[in-house]
């Protein structure tokens, strides 16, 4: 049986150049022919543990014996040493042109296949930029913080499995083994005796009351000329200086930062929502008692069944979607002088990240039960602290739901995510004093507030669609009822 394997490049220590290699397999030994144009050698080898060999004296060559083929039970491999990779810029979504690349890696750090060298920050996400091969990265194409576009050069790898060895520190200079002792310094000589004191002024005699003095009085000095006045305007004035570099002084900075193109997308499309949309808040307080109670019973079977926690998010996005159905112009947008209504409901979920506020989109919640709601609401969450979003899970949305609960936020009014029309704000959960049947409870109980474009909902539109979530929440069985 033979079979035929190509191989590319020179073995420069060892073996002659290969320009195609034969592997003759018969059913007790195995023989290796190799040609070349200037130098041939032949290789009688028994069954793969010499095979073995011959592929480890390659690497010490530019490449390893490649093929597809397996010889006695072993993968063969194709991998060529020293060969230099230039990586290119991934390909963007359709509606992303440009991003800002991120290193992570440095030149001359070892990298293994697939192992993340930088990420390229988008207006929407974070693609990630791996390396192709197990290497060391030699240069860079583009800085830090610079605008690449798809298909652009990033950065070289060159191909190697050998980790680069940290330089050894220089030895240090061999102490003597015996050192002559240091006499101990002479004591010092006992100090002279100290002088004798000087001798006492003479005593002046005491002047006598009624003695004439013998001496002339004291002179006056003579009168100097006047100085000479100047305006209050035309003299410095003296600031004392504040010492400088003195410990214990506090120190004042600035940091100046580029903002990235996440926050600077943010920041565009917030500001485009206040200009464009006539926002208005409207407010109410769900009663949580029902659906803690509900979660308390049902948790554990819950989490047996669909190896899912059950939270509260799920309810009030079933809540939301059982009101966009009944109310499809919270559900609708404006287009220039069109209003256009969606049969369909993709409720986006605003997200916190390091990097900033992400809104992945949870898409035909119609059609979803409790468990397929956290079940998706895991999977995002899980991206979106990864990076791991794609500009997929982020576009589109009809409607939003922001949870600053989470965060102890007692109450909010959120801004609208354009070009919806809508947006539901959840607070942290509190227990206070409600009067219930003429007596006063205890109960826990949440403010939640909706903000919605007034040139599209009116203010009755708006307070009904939010009491059909309060109502949804407190008592879930409206749901099951679709009243």
């Amino acid at each position: 049986m033979l079979s035929s394997i190509k191989v590319a490049g020179r073995f420069r220590r060892i073996l002659p150049i290969f320009r195609h290699v034969q592997v003759h397999r018969p059913a007790q030994a195995a023989s290796i022919s190799c040609s070349g144009p200037r130098n041939q050698a032949v290789f009688d080898r028994h069954g793969a543990q010499q095979f073995n060999r011959l592929r480890t004296l390659s690497k010490n060559a530019p490449c390893i014996l490649s093929s597809s083929n397996t010889f006695r039970g072993l993968q063969t491999s194709s991998i060529c040493y020293d060969e230099i990779h230039t990586v290119q810029t991934p390909p963007f979504a359709e509606s992303v042109s440009e991003g800002d690349v991120r290193w992570e890696k440095a030149v001359g750090d070892f990298v293994k296949e697939d192992e993340v060298v930088g990420e390229i920050e988008t207006d929407k996400t974070s693609i990630p930029v791996p390396s192709p091969v197990t290497g060391m990265i030699t240069e860079f194409l583009a800085g830090d913080g610079d605008t690449v576009v798809a298909g652009q050069e990033l950065f070289r790898v060159k191909v190697t499995d050998e980790v680069p060895l940290k330089p050894a520190e220089p030895p240090k200079a061999p102490t003597p083994a015996s050192e002559a002792p240091t006499p101990p310094p002479p004591a010092p000589a006992s100090p002279p005796p100290p002088p004798p004191p000087p001798p006492p002024p003479p005593v002046q005699p005491i002047a006598v009351a009624g003695s004439i003095p013998t001496t002339p009085p004291p002179v006056p000095p003579m009168p100097t000329a006047p100085m000479t006045s100047k305006p209050a305007a035309s003299v410095t004035p003296i600031v004392a200086q504040s010492p400088v570099g003195q410990p214990g002084l506090p120190t004042r900075t600035e940091q100046r930062v580029k903002m990235s193109r996440m926050r600077q997308r943010i920041a565009q499309r917030l500001k485009d929502a206040q200009n464009t949309a006539a926002m208005l808040t409207t407010f109410n307080e769900i009663d949580m008692s029902n659906i803690i109670e509900m979660r308390k019973q049902h948790r554990e079977e819950f989490l047996k069944k669909h190896n899912i926690k059950l939270g509260f998010m799920s309810a009030f996005i079933k809540a939301s979607a059982h009101a966009l159905t009944n109310m499809p112009e919270v559900n609708a947008v404006i287009d220039d002088t069109d209003i256009v209504y969606r049969d369909y409901i993709d409720i986006s979920v605003a997200v916190a990240t390091p990097k900033g506020l992400v809104v992945p989109v949870l898409r035909d919640v119609g059609g979803m039960n409790y468990a397929d709601i956290e079940k998706a609401l895991n999977e995002l969450g899980e991206k979106a602290r990864t990076g791991a979003l794609a500009v997929e899970d982020m576009d589109g949305g009809t409607f939003t739901i922001s949870n600053g609960g989470v965060f102890g936020s007692m109450f909010g009014t959120p801004i609208i995510n354009p070009p919806q029309s809508a947006i539901l704000g959840m607070h942290a959960t509190v227990d206070r004093p409600v009067a219930i049947n003429g007596k006063v409870e205890i109960r826990p109980m949440m403010y939640v507030a909706l903000t919605y474009d007034h040139r599209l909902i009116d203010g009755r539109e708006a307070v009904t669609f939010l009491k059909k979530i309060k109502s949804a929440v407190e008592d879930p069985r409206i749901l099951l009822l679709d009243l």
